[in-house]
């Protein structure tokens, strides 16, 4: 009856388990997917922030194949104004990680069986009932189970989805994959800005993951192309500063959107990570955000006494530490998508000036650069 139900395995359901648990608060995973499932192939962004998070939990050293990101060039095309963050200025080995999301959730998944804690796969939650001495989740199998708290962190793909407080669809879509380039990387991240929507190279191993938005009719074309048609329009597109693109892997595509759905879903339950924010991925804001939903949630717990523990004023103090570092990632990224995402000339200039100004004036560098590694708190 103690113990708190999480509800997804994925990476932010592992982590709020293994937090809660290194708290000292005992935690229960149901996760809809059977542990055998194909894991997703995306490619994640870790922050440094994100890391130390991991490596608090002692998971960081079992992490292989990580890529770090120890400068990012930030630009627009056809227009002046570029800005550069490094992390030696900054004091830290790297700004961010790229790893694969498939790697980092077996690694988690480990950690959870040796931790031991209780996991059960192939488990999807049809109902959350809030209560006010504890909340009731029910299984598709008929199972049930009552916790004083529950913490969906299932990534918004459950049944009680409830109806976003402020969503915005971008109309553009990402078209995914990874490329090799004609220069080496050498740990240098790319974010640059066009009229059509950000376009990202993400060092990865010996080449880049790419990240390019478009609008998603122009997006779902680019990603149709014949691989020698995609790399020319990928030249053309984000320019020669890599040299030439000499090769792509296959295409993928995700629609892009902002949405915000809320910290509590009822009495006893919270929601975590993309259950409860999706972020355009401009700025790589959106994961890192719910790795630092499960660590907080799982701090909060530790300091309420187990009387208190998933009652009404500890998720109010729950939704009121995450609101500030929350709203300021929805805004930062939202601004970006909008202040950029357009050919408009006053903007244009505006834009260039605003690189320029962050260029030239490093403690402001340093303002941004902390927060994207760590959030508003930084």
């Amino acid at each position: 009856m103690n113990e708190v139900i999480v509800v997804g395995a994925g990476p932010v359901g592992a982590v709020s388990a293994l937090a809660l648990q290194q708290h000292g608060v005992a935690a229960r995973v149901l996760e809809a997917r059977a542990e055998d499932a194909r894991a997703d192939t995306r490619t994640l962004a870790l922050a440094h922030g994100a890391r130390l998070i991991l490596e608090r939990l002692g998971v960081w050293a079992r992490v292989q194949d990580v890529t770090p990101i120890t400068r990012i060039h930030i630009s627009q095309r056809g227009a002046l104004g570029v800005t550069r963050l490094s992390a030696e200025a900054l004091g830290v080995p790297a700004l961010g990680y790229v790893l694969s999301y498939a790697h980092l959730t077996e690694v988690l998944k480990q950690a959870l069986a040796e931790a031991p804690i209780a996991v059960e796969y192939g488990v999807p939650v049809e109902r959350i009932e809030p209560g006010i001495e504890a909340a009731c989740v029910q299984a598709a199998d008929g199972r049930t189970w009552s916790a004083p708290l529950v913490a969906v962190a299932d990534g918004g793909r459950g049944t009680q989805t409830p109806a976003p407080r402020f969503a915005h669809d971008y109309a553009q879509t990402a078209v995914v994959c990874e490329v090799r380039t004609e220069l080496a990387h050498g740990g240098q991240a790319f974010e640059r800005f066009t009229p059509e929507g950000p376009a990202a190279l993400l060092p990865k191993r010996d080449g880049y993951a790419l990240v390019w938005t478009a609008a998603s009719a122009e997006a779902m074309r680019i990603a149709a192309l014949s691989d020698a048609e995609f790399l020319a329009a990928l030249q053309r597109h984000f320019g020669g500063r890599q040299g030439l693109f000499l090769a792509a892997t296959p295409r993928k595509t995700f629609p892009l959107h902002c949405v915000y759905a809320g910290r509590e879903v009822g009495a006893r339950v919270v929601r975590i990570g993309n259950a409860a924010q999706t972020l355009h991925p401009v700025a790589g804001q959106g994961f890192n955000i719910g790795l630092r939903d499960a660590w907080e949630l799982a701090r909060l717990c530790a300091d309420t006494p187990a009387t208190a523990l998933g009652g009404e004023a500890m998720l109010h103090a729950y939704a009121r530490g995450r609101r500030f570092d929350v709203v300021a990632g929805l805004g930062f990224t939202d601004f970006l998508v909008r202040m950029f995402s357009n050919d408009v000339a006053v903007l244009r200039h505006a834009r260039g000036l605003g690189l320029l100004a962050l260029e030239a004036l490093p403690p402001l560098k340093a303002f941004v650069a902390r927060r994207m590694m760590f959030g508003a708190r930084g």
